[in-house]
């Protein structure tokens, strides 16, 4: 499973950005195994990425989110 650091939350929206082996990816609070409020930015977690293909035309996603 891979593994990154929570580069930016934005609590009052429910998602955030983790940083990872260069690439930015997005996760959204349904996607945090366990209790979004609990995450702080510079967390290290670990992740799935969604292969699911993005049709709003964004960069990929993170799933299974938990702090490691």
């Amino acid at each position: 499973m891979p593994q990154g650091t929570i580069k930016k939350l934005v609590s009052d929206r429910g998602f955030g950005f983790i940083a990872s082996s260069g690439d930015e990816l997005f996760f959204h609070h349904s996607s945090v195994q366990g209790s979004f409020e609990s995450l702080s930015e510079g967390q290290a977690v670990e992740f799935e990425v969604d292969s699911a293909p993005n049709t709003k035309g964004k960069g990929p996603r993170a799933i299974q989110v938990k702090s490691v």
